[in-house]
């Protein structure tokens, strides 16, 4: 295990850090960081005052590469080494550039996207603050750290609301069955209640037109009597006068005291109220005239 993480790093120390590939004419610039010279050179090719370093954005004065033929040496004896796995996982994880085919090993800060080094030239990106991606991913890994206790807290805070709206719920649903069964309760018992009241308002509006009708009956039987009283009189005081002189002056006295002792009987009226729901004596207001 150690011999092959031995090889891993010398594999990794003879790759250039922008192709991934073994190292061709190796050079080394100001900072100490060895590149192909065509890939460096790629790099800086648009540059005129400032070159950064690829990994550590070391800013380099010029564009002086030294050539390093030992480490090109190194590069051919590494090559002649088995490839371990580590080393091909290593440069397949690694993504390249789209639009330039080199590694993101940068990551602007401001846009929070992955650069390679020739991306860092470009005008979108040039005054931006640039950070090499494993410094920047340890940066970024603490701060989304920082979020995990805070977003834990919410997680309790929300579940702990959501409980409370469920319990709501259910405890709504529950009192408005209870009303719902009690409205029910109360509606049959006022159906119940009208139900008495009618009848006991048709009982009673039985009673008051029984009594009216009573009255009705007697008047009626009182008025008949009076009409053929009057017609007997009538037929009495025409027969009458067709009397002889002596038979009218015979009998005046009993016409005369028929026709003034009259008694006439009371007239009964009443008036109906209509969709009344008060006691009897007032669906009907009586009068005797």
């Amino acid at each position: 295990m150690a011999f092959a993480a031995s090889l891993a790093d010398l594999q990794a120390e003879a790759s250039c850090p922008i192709c991934l590939d073994y190292l061709r004419d190796p050079v080394t610039i100001h900072c100490g960081h060895n590149f192909c010279l065509s890939c460096i050179h790629q790099c800086w090719e648009e540059l005129q005052d400032i070159f950064p370093c690829p990994i550590c954005l070391h800013h380099c004065p010029d564009r002086s590469f030294k050539k390093n033929p030992q480490l090109g040496h190194l590069t051919d004896i590494v090559k002649q080494l088995p490839t371990t796995s580590s080393k091909r996982k290593g440069q397949e994880e690694k993504p390249l550039c789209e639009k330039h085919n080199q590694v993101l090993a940068l990551f602007c800060e401001e846009d929070l996207e992955l650069l390679c080094p020739q991306c860092r030239v470009s005008s979108d990106h040039r005054d931006h603050p640039l950070t090499p991606t494993e410094q920047a991913a340890a940066s970024h890994r603490r701060k989304l750290r920082s979020y995990i206790k805070p977003l834990k807290k919410q997680v309790e805070d929300a579940e702990k609301k959501l409980e409370i709206q469920i319990s709501k719920s259910f405890e709504l649903q529950g009192k408005v069955k209870i009303q719902r069964g009690e409205l029910d309760s109360d509606f049959k018992q006022f159906k119940s209640f009208l139900r008495k009241e009618n009848n006991l308002i048709i009982f009673k509006l039985q009673i008051a037109e029984n009594a009216v009708q009573e009255k009705l009956n007697e008047n009626k039987v009182k008025f008949s009597e009076h009409v053929s009283t009057l017609k007997k009189l009538l037929f009495e005081t025409a027969e009458m006068c067709e009397q002889s002189d002596l038979d009218i002056l015979t009998g005046i006295e009993s016409i005369y005291n028929k026709c003034e002792n009259l008694n006439t009987p009371a007239f009964f009226s009443y008036e109906f109220k209509e969709k009344c729901f008060s006691p009897y004596e007032q669906y009907f207001s009586c009068s005797y005239n």
